[in-house]
This record gives C-alpha cells, sequence and structure tokens, in this order.
C-alpha cells in the first residue's frame, strides 16, 4: 500500500500519538520537563550551515519543518564562531519570517498552505516510519521554493516512547537515505539542497559523531 498525508500508515499516527503524549507530559526516563522535551534546540548546531544557505539562495522565508515547541526562535543572546552577538536565531539568518510547523505539537500542528524560500528539517526524519518515509520528504522538499536543509541521525536517541520503543525508528545508511532523497528531487532540478547524515563510529576514546554531506548545488 502506498501512504500519503491523506492516508498514512497505521504506524504513523501511533507514533504521532506517542509524540503528543512526549510534549504534553515530557521524557519521564530522562527526566526531562515537557518544556525541555522536544523544544527545538537541536536546530542550534545546523545555524550556520543553514546561514549558508540563505545567503546563497537569498532566501527570505524559512519553514522550520519538524520543529518542536520553537523555543530555537526566542529572543536570545546568540555569539556565533566571529565573536558577532544576534538578537537570536532569526537576527542571525537575516529573514524575514520564520514559519514553524510539528504535527505534535498543537500550538503548530497545522499543515502550511505556503511555499517558503526555504525548508528546514533537523532531528526529524530518523523519527518516521519507514513506511511513511517517501511521502514525507516529498512534502518537505514541495514546500521549498529554493533550498532544503536537513540532518538525519543513524543511530539510536537518548530518548524513548512513553511505550519503551527508541525515539529514532528509522535507522537506515547513507545510501538508503540519499536514494531517496535523490528520487524526491528529480523533478525539481533548480532546488538546492543539503542534508548532512551522521553516524557514530567507535574510537579509542569512545564514540565519536562522523557526518557525511548528499545533496545538489
Amino acid at each position: 500500500m502506498e501512504f500519503s498525508r491523506d492516508n498514512p500508515s497505521s504506524r504513523y499516527r501511533e507514533l504521532q500519538r506517542l509524540y503528543i503524549e512526549l510534549h504534553e507530559s515530557g521524557e519521564k526516563r530522562l527526566g526531562l520537563p515537557p518544556e525541555q522535551t522536544f523544544n527545538g534546540m537541536s536546530l542550534m548546531p545546523q545555524l550556520a550551515r543553514i546561514k549558508n544557505l540563505i545567503l546563497r539562495t537569498g532566501a527570505r522565508s524559512i519553514l522550520d519543518y519538524g520543529s518542536g515547541k520553537g523555543q530555537q526562535y526566542a529572543p536570545m543572546q546568540l555569539k556565533v564562531a566571529d565573536g558577532t552577538i544576534y538578537d537570536g536565531v532569526i537576527d542571525y539568518w537575516g529573514v524575514d519570517d520564520v514559519h514553524c510547523y510539528d504535527p505534535c505539537y498543537f500550538p503548530y500542528s497545522a499543515l502550511p498552505t505556503a511555499r517558503f524560500d526555504g525548508v528546514v528539517s533537523t532531528d526529524v526524519l530518523e523519527h518516521c516510519p519507514e513506511q511513511d518515509v517517501d511521502w514525507i520528504i516529498g512534502e518537505i522538499f514541495g514546500f521549498a521554493e529554493r533550498f532544503v536543509y536537513a540532518n538525519i541521525a543513524c543511530f539510536p536517541a537518548k530518548k524513548t516512547l512513553p511505550n519503551g520503543e527508541n525515539a529514532h525508528c528509522t535507522i537506515r545508511p547513507l545510501a538508503w537515505w540519499q536514494e531517496r532523497l535523490e528520487a524526491a528531487t528529480a523533478s525539481r532540478p533548480g532546488l538546492v539542497w543539503e542534508v548532512w547524515v551522521q553516524t557514530l563510529i567507535q574510537t579509542d576514546l569512545g564514540p565519536k559523531l562522523q557526518e557525511q554531506r548528499i545533496g545538489r548545488g
């Protein structure tokens, strides 16, 4: 069966209920209160890469697909690598608008009806059921006019779901993700996209994060 936004898998609906519960109750195994559970701050290490895409494409509007609670866009003192201080992420990116979408957090759960210059989706795809990944990737790219940025972890999460499962439900190698991403963008030759696939490698000093970039433009 081919799944879609209008006809997602039963697994998608089950996970959506579990993530709504996490947003409302927090991640109890780790002792995280609701306000610290999927708050959106996992975006922060990706800011400079996204800024580079914004500058390259002239993007002025951004959709954060899978934004969590959106706390990453609250006013804050943000000091970047060169020492410059900004009044938060939006100021640093220099864009006019950031729209948050997260189907599991009620304030941002309405599916957007517009398209955006850029779409960012960080720490999202590995949380999606394998049977729904293709239509979700297609939806992410469908919202973008100029660029898409994403990162994907290929290892288990620290968080667990209320039913005891690991929060990363689709753990696949780079080649698997690359095939799906390239299929989704075949009909969009002018769209710039950049996806960083993250794996953990074992070293003498313990696990080390390794990142590989795939994309176009």
